[in-house]
């Protein structure tokens, strides 16, 4: 009579759940080409949706579709920030990220559209999220060694999602009690004229509230549009830690270091 083979040992569910956590770290702060290629797809994914946002509120006219959406983005953000906090090394220090707040308020308004829709505009904050967080730069910007690129693309991105909150925040709050907003389009074209000072006049907002709305928006958008074009036009930098003092940003031709001295070898790229 032969003995039965013994049934294999199943795998005890803590060791699963750290073969998991080392899966999503490996993905989400990874730097093998599968790593990259993740988050190039995670990042494409967010732009999606940011797409979404922009044409959410002509698109809540359509009912069950937009809820349909909506519910399904939902999905995709809950699974992708659950993901995120249990790759991270400690959830409370991952909590203390402002941008995660951020994140979880959007999450908020994907789940409950019907009580927070007026707070929908708060959502193209996902795109300033996006653009300043190191999980973008570490994969888009990788290629990058100086600082010309990230600091232009993350004023632009300031200036961008700044022009899209105010204008959906003009939409929500206005829309059907001032004749001048009757769309998206003219809450955007107020914003815009506004930011600029061009202040053509043929729509402005009602009231004290109204006024301060324009102030603020005239004085954030000319300290964004400064801030855009200082970026564009500062001198050149370059990304190169000092070996002695850490410090990060040099002159492409720089020898030594202007903070403590130190002698650099930084590399030329076109060599």
């Amino acid at each position: 009579m032969s003995r039965a083979s013994p049934a294999p040992e199943s795998v005890p569910p803590k060791a699963e759940g750290l073969r998991l956590r080392a899966r999503l770290r490996y993905l989400y702060h990874g730097s093998s080409p599968l790593a990259v290629r993740f988050r190039l797809a995670v990042i494409a994914i967010d732009f999606a949706i940011i797409g979404f946002f922009l044409v959410a509120p002509i698109l809540h006219e359509a009912g069950l579709v937009f809820y349909v959406i909506d519910y399904l983005i939902a999905a995709v953000l809950g699974l992708d920030l659950a993901a995120r906090a249990y790759a991270h090394t400690s959830l409370r220090d991952w909590l203390k990220k402002p941008v995660v707040w951020v994140d979880l308020f959007v999450l908020a308004t994907l789940l409950f559209p019907a009580w927070l829709f007026n707070f929908g505009f708060l959502r193209l904050l996902r795109l300033w999220t996006l653009l300043n967080s190191d999980f973008f730069w570490r994969t888009v910007g990788r290629k990058y060694d100086d600082t010309r690129v990230e600091e232009i693309t993350r004023a632009l991105a300031s200036l961008v999602t700044f022009i899209f909150v105010v204008t959906g925040f003009v939409y929500a709050t206005f829309r059907g009690s001032h004749a001048g907003i009757s769309g998206y389009l003219d809450a955007l074209y107020f914003t815009v004229a506004t930011l600029t000072t061009t202040g053509f006049g043929d729509i402005t907002l009602p009231g004290n509230w109204g006024r301060v709305l324009s102030i603020v928006v005239m004085l954030t958008g000319i300290t964004l549009f400064l801030r855009l074009a200082q970026t564009i036009f500062k001198p050149h930098k370059i990304k190169f830690s000092c070996p002695t003092c850490g410090l990060q940003k040099h002159d492409p031709d720089a020898v030594h270091c202007k903070a403590c001295g130190e002698i650099l070898c930084i590399p030329d790229e076109g060599a």
